[in-house]
Order: C-alpha cells, then structure tokens, then sequence
C-alpha cells in the first residue's frame, strides 16, 4: 500500500469516528422539546444535557493534547471512541434528567478527544498546501453525522423513544473502535518525538504557546465563534418548532440543511478558495452567509425563510470554521496536537457559555432578539478574523 493509500484509508476511518462524534454530539438538540415534557421541566431546563456535553468537551480538551502527543494521535482516538460506545449505553438506561445530564458529561469527555486529535494528525501528515482541503474532507465526514445526528435525534424522540437514539449510536462507536483497532494493528509502531514529555512539561509548554500574540488571537477569536454561532445549533431545532408550530421530527429534519450547506462548503474547498481569491474571501463570505441566516431565522415568518436561514447559516459557519481550523494547525507546529485541542477547547467553552446564556432568552421567548445580536457579534467577529488570516 502506498503512503498515499494509506494516508486516506486512515482519514476514512477517523472520519467515520468524527462522524459518530458530531451525530452524538447534535443528537439531543431536537430532543429538548420532548426531554422537557418527560422530565417535567422547561426546555431551557432541559438544555443542560447539551451544555453539559460541550462544557466537559472543551475542558478535556487540554488533557487529549498531551495524550495524543506522548502515546500517539491513533492510538488515543482509538480509546476514546471505545469509551463513547460504553458512556452512551449507559445513557440510554437514564431514568432521571439529573443522570442524562451527568452522563452527557461523560460522553463529551469522551468524545473529546476524537475531532481535535484527527485534526492534529492531518497537520502531522499532510503539507500545507493541501491541509484545508483534507480538513474539509474531514469536516464533510463531521458536517454529515451532525446531519445524521439532528435528523434521528427527532425522529427518535418522536417514533422510536429517545432511549433508542443513544443505543444505535452507541453500536456505532462499537463498529468504529473495532476498525480503529484493527488498523493500528496494521500500522508500525512509530514513537512520537514528544513521547517523553510529561504533563508538568505540557502545561508549561501550553503557558509558553499562550504568550505568543498569535496563538492568543487565534483562540480568543474562536471562543466567541462557538458562543455566538456554534451555539445556535442547538435552540435552532426548537425555534423552528416554536415560530412555525413544526412538528419535532421535521424542525429536525430542516435544520440538516445548516449541514448542507457545511457539505457544499466542504465537498469543493479548494474551488471555493480559488474562486473567493483565498483565505480572507472565505471569512467575508462566511461571515455576510451567517449573518444573512441568522437574521432570516430571527424574524422569517415563512418556513421557507427559515429553511433558507438554516442552508446560508450552515453554509457560512462552515466557511468560516475551516479557516479558523487552518490557522490553529498552524500557530505553533512543534505541539499541534496541544495547540488543536486548545482551539477546540476554547471552541466548546465559547459554546457552553452561549447555552447557559441562550437558555435563558428561550425560557423568555427572546430567541429572534438573541439571535439577531448573534448576527451583528459574527459581523463584528469577521472584521478581526480577517485580520488573522492569509499570515502563517
């Protein structure tokens, strides 16, 4: 097998993780509705399940980095995978709101470790030149469980129970720990040169990376990325269900289209950026995409609108994402395994604040307000992105 056969065998596999990852990830977001009527609470309640997931996300983040660099990047997801087949049986089995939430903490921390490091491998494995487009071949893996993910997460809830949701997803991580396995067993053993570094050496290299200007810039930037876009994701799916009275498994079903326009983004990365005049085009596309979407959704009152809403606001965050993406595998080459997991970090910390403070303007009914100062944050957001790329 040559090395470029094996190069995008792997990428198939971890991109078949990524996708159980984001499926997982995006499975409750059209469930709250439902969650709140079983639990008997309110659907910002109910929202800890998501805010839960993506704060123990981001924050194990700082620990995989390490992981990946000292006992290999493969190696690691590997694990991670077969601990999310495991913490998602058990959620499935939750009799009470208070052990789902607990459980989707667990599940975050699992499922922490399997995106960022797949992105740290391709920085490892792949040139320059050729990285934002095999990041976008990653991200069309991803882009495609969260589709998956936001689809039978309603139409479980509605159809099959939501229990049932978490199982089928838990067989899935089964299936891709086992090829995972499978295919470290076919690969030499080959010791990462950051094997004998240890945690005490990590942190102190994590302060160093943090008192680089760029890297700083780039995680800031990123942060208020997951809290003012990322975290849309997941009340999207219930303001559609409240502004057009959709039923729970279609508001689900519509917001796929915030995945369709991340695949279309994805599937011809290396056209858009030759046809958008490179990295600064994508950010100006992306951020007048997402808020154009975001505006729609706020105050469409016809669920064509919000349809269009949910293609042009998937379609820019992705846009926007990648970029972001290309410039943490670049801000400090010699530990891009920690400095990847620092902008996912950073990413799901950005998110889990903007739930707990969304979740509160949905309790309200003050989504389109919340959304539409979203909007003018990502304007304001692209003027500074802009200013970070095309410089590496």
């Amino acid at each position: 097998m040559t090395t470029a056969q094996a190069e995008r065998n792997s990428l198939r596999v971890m991109g078949l993780a990524g996708f159980a990852s984001m499926a997982s990830m995006r499975l409750c977001d059209p469930m709250l509705v439902v969650l709140g009527q079983e639990f008997q609470v309110t659907t910002g309640e109910a929202s800890r399940v998501v805010s839960s997931f993506a704060v123990a996300y981001g924050v194990l983040q700082l620990f995989y980095g390490p992981l990946g660099d000292r006992f290999g990047k493969l190696r690691v997801i590997s694990l991670a995978v077969l601990a999310c087949a495991v913490f998602s049986a058990i959620t499935s089995m939750a009799s009470d709101l208070t052990l789902l939430v607990v459980m989707r903490a667990f599940m975050g921390a699992a499922a922490a470790g399997i995106i960022p490091l797949s992105m740290a491998w391709i920085g490892d494995q792949v040139a320059y030149d050729r990285r934002q487009e095999t990041l976008a071949k990653l991200m069309g893996y991803t882009v495609s469980g969260m589709m998956v993910g936001l689809w039978f997460g309603g139409f479980a809830a509605e159809h099959l129970g939501w229990r049932t949701a978490f199982a089928v997803v838990s067989a899935l991580f089964a299936v891709t720990a086992l090829m995972l396995w499978r295919k470290l067993r076919s690969m030499p053993a080959t010791p990462s040169a950051a094997s004998t570094s240890s945690f005490a050496a990590y942190f102190a290299n994590t302060f160093e990376m943090l008192r680089t200007a760029r890297v700083r810039q780039v995680l800031i930037v990123t942060a208020i990325e997951g809290a003012l876009v990322f975290v849309a994701m997941a009340f999207i799916p219930t303001h559609l269900h409240q502004q057009f009275d959709m039923s729970v498994v279609f508001a689900g079903s519509v917001m796929m289209l915030y995945g369709v326009g991340g695949l279309l983004y994805s599937q011809f990365a290396r056209r858009w950026l030759g046809w958008l005049g490179g990295e600064r085009g994508l950010v100006k596309t992306g951020v007048a995409c997402i808020f154009g979407g975001l505006l729609l959704l706020a105050w469409a009152h016809q669920p064509v609108l919000g349809m269009l809403g949910c293609f042009a606001t998937g379609f820019g965050f992705y846009m926007l994402h990648n970029t972001l993406q290309v410039q943490a595998t670049q801000m400090a080459p010699a530990s891009r395994g920690t400095a990847v997991t620092l902008f996912a970090c950073l990413l799901f910390f950005g998110q889990s604040t903007g739930v707990l403070l969304m979740a509160e303007s949905v309790d309200r009914d003050w989504l389109p307000y919340t959304l539409s100062l979203a909007a003018v944050g990502v304007a304001l957001l692209g003027y500074f992105v802009n200013r970070l790329v095309g410089r590496h």
